[in-house]
């Protein structure tokens, strides 16, 4: 039973009052489209402003891969798909015959490039197993993903008969742009639904012409879209360089699958793959010195990672500016140098705005973007602000489409080569945590171990909203995530010996201050006071006065880091949280914090102890 409070009333009548406005509205105009009217209606009773039901979501005993891991010819499985390429029922095309084939299967756009709609919307991350010696399994699985471990044996020997019997088409790509780490990427793509071919198409829109290098690792992933419902799953074997896609037509597990293996392979070489985008900043500082800076922007989809990184904060003339490299995956080497990965950008579109994102907006709207689950109605006109379809839209626009911003690279040179090297990690918060703090070295690898952040719809739209906390920012590790950590660190601490006043480390907040959410008797969470929301611009200001240095600094009493107290060119004072709680709330929120960020540490037990005691 809810109880009903005088607060509880007041909320309850101001949402009725909202709805009955507009339902009175359409009736006097009932010219509206449908659509529009679904939408409104949707947004004023499921956007969370008025009540909030709490969701009962059993947690699954999580239990160690290694306990139900059978034993598993994984040689017969790497012949199998080495196989395919001279199977009689595998068709090689080239890209633009790709394209032709995949593109009436979508909605042509008034910007001239067209829409595909996917049955899955987003990632089965509940779905994805990972098979293979120790060091790649994972360590906590669900009794589902148990299931599907023990059942690999049949699911292997069906997949055996299945890939020479279906009609598949191969695609090869390359990922990246370098003399060290280019990997080969094999799409084997089944067209038993023949409109399956636009997931190769978007494939080959995401990744380089490959160049017949034989050198480089081969990365193999086999996608079959029409696999059984009830036997959905992603099998990874990072070792064996392949991965199976099963039952979902998402492309995101196309484009993951290739990126998760890659991070595996690089971390066996000595890199570190990093879900980060990455950018250089030309700015002049206080001297006019034209400086040339590497950035690094952190962040899990929905944070503003993609944003940030395609964003010029205002950074115009005078040779400033920036230069666009990637958006999603790098892999970082020892001296600094980052390695990109990709040609195609895989962004979200929900409230793409020309205005705010102009550079974002442009890319997207060329001939050769694809758009994902986006509204396209029958004129061909797109609606980026409608969820009807899904929260998570999306479109891959090309590099070469970003005009004046576009880098010459899709690579890093070493620190060494830069005036510095800026690490930015992006959380989403709406209480007590700064827009912008500034890190040391060992704050950053304990920031890059929190990996604070928010669900997206594009990995689980249940959850989208809820706080988070994922390693790196990085949903995609293989190992032990610690690792990833110490490894981090390493590499940070060294360049900051070596370069001591080129590397830069900051924790950015894209949300807000001051939120209010309180929880009843029955566990229903009322807003009280929504969040003092960060806009795009403020943190493009931000990001701007730390390239160009002339933010002015300050303690932050509560988190023993750098807050600014000065930033040119806009309010900082107005996200003051002395202005939004009394100082006993704040210490509160700040203990309550701590304390979970000290027990998600200690879920890593190999992790360097430094990085722990620095929370």
């Amino acid at each position: 039973m809810i109880l009903r409070t005088p607060e509880r009333i007041a909320v309850e009548a101001e949402f009725m009052k909202e709805l009955l406005d507009f339902v009175a509205v359409y009736k006097v105009n009932s010219s509206l489209p449908i659509l529009d009217v679904q939408g409104r209606i949707r947004e004023v009773i499921t956007r969370g402003e008025y009540v909030q039901k709490p969701v009962r979501v059993e947690t699954p005993r999580k239990i160690n891969a290694l306990e139900v891991m059978p034993k598993l010819d994984y040689s017969t499985v790497e012949k199998t798909v080495e196989a395919m390429r001279e199977l009689p029922n595998v068709q090689h095309l080239p890209p633009h015959l790709v394209r032709r084939i995949a593109e009436p299967f979508g909605s042509r756009t008034r910007f001239g490039n067209y829409n595909f709609v996917s049955t899955v919307k987003n990632r089965s991350a509940g779905l994805t197993i990972v098979a293979g010696p120790e060091k790649v399994t994972q360590s906590a699985i669900t009794p589902r993903q148990a299931e599907l471990i023990k059942n690999l044996p049949k699911t292997f020997r069906t997949l055996k008969s299945y890939v020479q019997r279906a009609p598949f088409l191969c695609v090869d790509r390359k990922m990246g742009q370098n003399d060290e780490f280019s990997p080969r990427c094999t799409l084997y793509q089944s067209v038993h639904r023949e409109e399956m071919v636009r997931l190769a198409h978007m494939v080959s829109q995401t990744l380089f012409p490959f160049d017949g290098t034989n050198n480089a690792p081969h990365f193999q992933l086999v996608y079959i879209p029409e696999w059984q419902e009830k036997d959905r799953q992603i099998v990874v074997l990072p070792h064996k360089g392949i991965t199976f896609v099963l039952g979902t037509d998402y492309y995101g597990e196309a484009k993951k699958g290739f990126l998760r293996m890659a991070m595996w392979e690089a971390k066996q070489r000595g890199m570190l793959g990093l879900h980060a985008g990455a950018k250089i900043i030309r700015v002049r500082g206080e001297n006019g010195r034209l400086k040339t800076l590497g950035m690094l922007l952190f962040g899990l989809t929905a944070t503003g990672k993609t944003t940030h990184t395609c964003h010029n904060h205002g950074l115009i003339g005078d040779r400033q500016g920036i230069s666009i490299l990637q958006d999603d995956v790098v892999f970082m080497k020892k001296d600094g140098a980052i390695l990109g990965t990709e040609k195609g950008f895989y962004i979200k579109t929900d409230s793409l705005d020309p205005e705010q994102q102009p550079i974002l907006y442009h890319a997207a709207t060329r001939p050769d973007a694809i758009f994902e689950n986006v509204l396209v109605d029958y004129l061909g006109d797109v609606d980026f602000d409608d969820e009807v379809l899904t929260g998570n839209g999306r479109c891959i626009i090309q590099r070469a489409d970003l005009g004046e911003h576009l880098a010459e690279s899709v690579n890093l040179p070493p620190l060494g080569e830069l005036d510095g090297l800026i690490l930015a990690f992006i959380t989403r918060r709406n209480t007590i945590v700064p827009l912008v703090s500034k890190l040391t070295p060992i704050q950053a690898a304990a920031a890059f171990m929190l990996g604070e952040s928010i669900e997206s719809s594009g990995s689980d739209p249940r959850r989208a909203g809820e706080s988070v906390r994922e390693v790196g920012t990085n949903p995609f590790i293989v190992g032990d995530p610690a690792q990833e950590g110490n490894i981090f660190f390493e590499i940070v601490q060294g360049l900051a010996e070596t370069f001591p006043d080129k590397i830069h480390c900051y924790l950015l907040n894209t949300g807000g201050v001051g939120e209010i959410r309180e929880e009843e008797p029955d566990g229903t969470k009322i807003l009280r006071r929504k969040v003092k929301r960060v806009e795009i611009p403020e943190m493009a200001t931000i990001i701007r006065g730390i390239a160009t240095d002339t933010i002015e600094w300050e303690e932050d009493p509560w988190f023993n880091t750098s807050i600014p107290k000065k930033v040119p060119g806009m309010d900082i004072k107005k996200y003051d949280r002395t202005k939004f709680y009394e100082k006993p709330e704040i210490e509160r929120l700040v203990a309550e914090l701590r304390a979970e960020r000290r027990e998600h540490l200690e879920k890593f037990p190999a992790l360097d102890p430094s990085i722990k005691g620095v929370v």
